[in-house]
């Protein structure tokens, strides 16, 4: 298990796609949506204001753990497929269990790191309270939020068919739940309606809990239960297609 993941975890720094779109576009979108909207008061969909730092750093906490687990992920495993790499590792003795843990212990491992960075960010550049009773939940959300995820681009790598799709088809998926979860646009201007429906996805249940946790006037331990339990459902549900769907050998010829 540990030579998997220090092999997985080299893998993933030697791939300037995989550290930008997992470290560099999230800190970039940290500094340009708190540019640009500034540091003023918020409005959630609750009725309570928040500063837009608060607004925005658990949401760029929630866009970078997505990319890095799900959208990393389903593209390096699609490219791993069509080069025939997972085929040749099907005939080696290494289990199959050990070659996914070391895949999401990578994903834990740089989301864990991302979100380090981003919180100090946070911190030092716009005042961002950092959590303390509250980091629990945030430890919690973090690990449900990355099996999840891993689970998804497992699950949705199997109907990608061709390495060259990956991108778009991932960019696909994610970029309009980011839009309508209020990962880009402040949750008040989006149609309660609209609001409706990401409540159904893992994306919008994922950045309300660490929106929980990272909100000042949270009391308590900061658990959002209901919307971490619709999250690893989601896991779940996907766990179970990958199983069953999982593809070693290339699709195309």
């Amino acid at each position: 298990m540990r030579h998997q993941f220090r092999y997985d975890w080299k893998v993933f720094w030697r791939s300037p796609s995989s550290v930008f779109f997992a470290f560099v576009l999230p800190i970039m979108f940290l500094i340009i949506f708190v540019t640009v909207f500034g540091n003023q008061r918020m409005e959630l969909a609750d009725g309570e204001l928040v500063r837009g730092s608060t607004y925005y750093l658990p949401a760029i906490v929630t866009l970078g753990l997505i990319q890095s687990t799900f959208a990393n992920q389903a593209v390096s495993l699609t490219a791993s497929r069509e080069r025939g790499l997972l085929k040749r590792l099907r005939t080696t003795p290494l289990p199959t269990s050990t070659f996914m843990a070391g895949r999401l212990i990578t994903s834990a491992a740089a989301a864990i790191l991302l979100v380090v960075v981003l919180t100090a960010i946070g911190r030092f550049v716009y005042g961002v309270a950092v959590p303390t009773t509250t980091i629990a939940a945030g430890l919690l959300a973090l690990v449900v939020g990355t099996f999840t995820f891993s689970a998804l681009a497992f699950a949705v790598s199997t109907a990608i068919p061709s390495q060259d799709a990956a991108v778009p088809i991932t960019n696909a998926v994610t970029l309009p739940l980011y839009f309508i979860s209020g990962v880009f646009i402040p949750q008040e201007l989006i149609p309660s309606g609209v609001r409706e429906v990401a409540q159904v996805f893992p994306v919008k249940r994922l950045y309300d809990a660490f929106l929980t946790v990272f909100d000042p006037a949270t009391s308590g331990a900061g658990l959002e239960l209901t919307d971490l339990g619709i999250v690893a459902a989601w896991g779940l549900a996907a766990t179970t297609v990958a199983i069953s769907t999982f593809r070693w050998a290339p699709r195309t010829a």
